[in-house]
């Protein structure tokens, strides 16, 4: 179809064609992905359009546009939201120490602040793995794996992409509002929005609900996946939500930019507070910046915002463009959605008439050598990082004593891993070096940063 200008009205017959073509976009790629089911919703001119495809489940009952799909991390900036709404009503300051709130952060000699928190950028691990913590409070979590020994940088330093600073901002909406988080969450944001509540763990909803899948990358085998979140960490990855949900959100930031068809939910100075960035978070690959509560994605001149969430068997994405009023918004009940969100981001642009940024620019230049003191361990938390150098001087990765991963290196210490499936290059970080000696000794994979534990000077 010809492209349509974003900012320009479009009529029935054009919103016709948008929707064949917006469910073209979907339905064969994810076939060819394998993908069980998927939901794909754009804001446009005022009107959302959602198309769907496939199976929620092994039954055969059919992905619809209230299929709810676990969103894993895109929990993270409705939780963000909630914060910023008590910040809206003077209950909590952004920059103040939260300490005033939660005694439970006793364990940390350092201050850490809700911007600090809701960036990433407070110097908290990723947090230990969920059946490790399934027996604990928010609270107890909070006292247990928040404290001193597990920082991986001062607080306000740099940027760690953090579940356990997602369950600090869930434990301070539950001692302000006096109400669980899930409580808060369905009263304060997931109504206002018109969001029917679902949460893992909650088999109150009444709306349909599909589980996340594992697909082989050789056999194409398909297998449902069990999801696993302990109830400490639901602020962080705890929300069952549809593509036109997601859209909803993106829209209750967009403000005067949305026109009608924001909810009013957020103080226009909030919204635009959580989509400033942070100056200390520089996530290396993972996206061009971090605000309070948003990924930022750079597009032109523009600075879309959003987020990406995987939660096991599950791929969800969310785009919005302050300058056009545009939001997107995909779901997929499989961990291989993500490759089908990269392909349709792609493909929106020429339909939308503006680009969508599937994924973070990367344009680091040619490989480098490996510069010397790489390889050694770095940890996060529980999380161990080994990078050990081959019989050509090549780097590769191992996490937790996964099969390694090859990196690839530039001059400016960015690095890529390699697709072991595809062979190509994906985005993964940066080696860091100590400011008075010069040494590497920290390294940002993924974006979490890992602090080196052995000698810098030390061969694996």
């Amino acid at each position: 179809m010809p492209q349509q200008a974003a900012s320009q009205p479009i009529g029935g017959a054009a919103r016709a064609g948008l929707r064949e073509a917006l469910t073209e976009l979907l339905a064969g790629p994810a076939s060819a992905h394998r993908v069980p089911g998927a939901q794909l919703a754009v804001h446009l001119d005022g009107v959302t359009h959602a198309v769907e495809t496939g199976e929620a489940a092994r039954s055969g009952s059919p992905f619809t546009a209230d299929t709810a799909v676990p969103v894993g991390s895109v929990t993270k900036p409705y939780t963000a939201t909630l914060a910023m709404l008590l910040v809206a009503d003077g209950d909590v300051e952004l920059d103040e120490p939260l300490r005033e709130h939660l005694p439970e952060l006793r364990g940390l000699s350092v201050p850490l602040t809700l911007r600090q928190v809701l960036s990433h950028t407070a110097g908290l691990p990723s947090g230990p793995d969920s059946s490790e913590v399934a027996a604990l409070t928010a609270r107890r979590y909070v006292e247990a794996h928040c404290t001193d020994r597990v920082l991986v940088m001062p607080p306000g330093t740099g940027f760690s992409y953090s579940n356990a600073g997602y369950v600090v901002a869930g434990r301070l909406i539950e001692t302000v509002t006096g109400m669980t988080w899930a409580e808060a969450m369905r009263t304060l944001v997931l109504r206002p929005l018109g969001t029917r509540p679902a949460f893992l763990g909650d088999d109150a909803s009444d709306r349909p609900v599909t589980v996340g899948h594992s697909v082989h990358p050789d056999t194409g085998r398909v297998r449902p996946v069990r999801q696993v979140l302990s109830g400490a960490e639901a602020a962080a990855g705890a929300l069952l939500a549809s593509a036109t949900d997601l859209v909803a959100l993106g829209l209750a930031h967009l403000g005067a930019a949305a026109g009608p068809s924001s909810s009013g939910l957020l103080p226009a100075a909030v919204a635009e507070e959580m989509r400033r960035p942070v100056p200390q978070a520089d996530p290396c690959g993972l996206a061009d910046g971090w605000a309070p509560g948003f990924a930022l994605f750079r597009q032109g001149s523009t600075a879309w915002f959003g987020h990406d969430g995987n939660a096991l068997g599950t791929a969800c994405h969310l785009r919005a463009d302050p300058a056009t009023g545009t939001v997107v918004a995909f779901t997929s009940n499989a961990g291989n959605g993500t490759r089908l969100w990269h392909e349709i981001a792609d493909g929106l642009g020429p339909i939308l008439g503006v680009p969508v940024p599937g994924a973070v620019a990367w344009h680091p230049g040619p490989p480098v050598p490996p510069p010397e003191g790489c390889a050694g361990t770095y940890a996060n938390g529980d999380t161990v990082y080994q990078v050990v150098e081959g019989p050509g001087g090549d780097l590769a990765v191992s996490v937790d004593g996964d099969p390694p991963t090859t990196l690839v290196c530039y001059a400016d210490l960015r690095c890529s891993l390699v697709d072991p499936e595809s062979g190509r290059l994906v985005p993964a970080g940066r080696f860091l070096t100590d400011a008075r000696t010069g040494a590497i000794d920290r390294l940002l994979l993924t974006g979490r940063m890992g602090r080196r534990t052995d000698h810098p000077d030390r061969h694996a």
